[in-house]
């Protein structure tokens, strides 16, 4: 009977765990979360060139046209100040942007951001103006549904 004998090679060594390679992980994974987080800003700050007005909210949005030239923007606030892409303007500044905008491009699209707060007046208003210029090419902006 033939019988397998065992052949003794040293001591054997008990198994270890890389600690080092171990905490290099750790700090790596710890490094990436950090710089994959996004950090929530302040909401209480305003951008620069940021329009001082709360959208109203409506129940269906429609996707942006990135098509063509950006929309001349027009907002109104609450108090009924008037802004031209994010700087405040006068009735007759508007007016005279307005008259010019026609003139160069007639089918040049006008948004308008109103406050949710502002007068039903004052939005009319910018309306006309837009209207008397000839500028038929207008839309509303919202909040989008959420």
């Amino acid at each position: 009977m033939w019988c397998p004998m065992r052949i003794k090679l040293g001591e054997e060594e008990q198994p270890e765990i890389g600690l080092i390679a171990l905490i290099d992980c750790i700090f790596f994974l710890l490094m990436f979360f950090m710089v994959a987080t996004s950090f929530k800003q302040p909401t209480n700050q305003k951008k620069q060139g940021e329009l001082p007005i709360s959208l109203p909210a409506s129940q269906v949005s429609l996707e942006p046209d990135e098509a063509g030239a950006a929309p001349l923007v027009i907002g109104v606030d609450k108090s009924g100040q008037l802004f031209l892409d994010g700087a405040p303007v006068s009735t007759q500044i508007l007016h005279g942007r307005l008259k010019r905008e026609a003139a160069a491009n007639p089918g040049r699209r006008v948004r308008i951001d109103g406050d949710q707060l502002a007068r039903y007046q004052d939005i009319v208003h910018v309306l006309d103006l837009c209207q008397f210029e000839r500028l038929t090419n207008i839309s509303m902006h919202t909040r989008g549904a959420r």
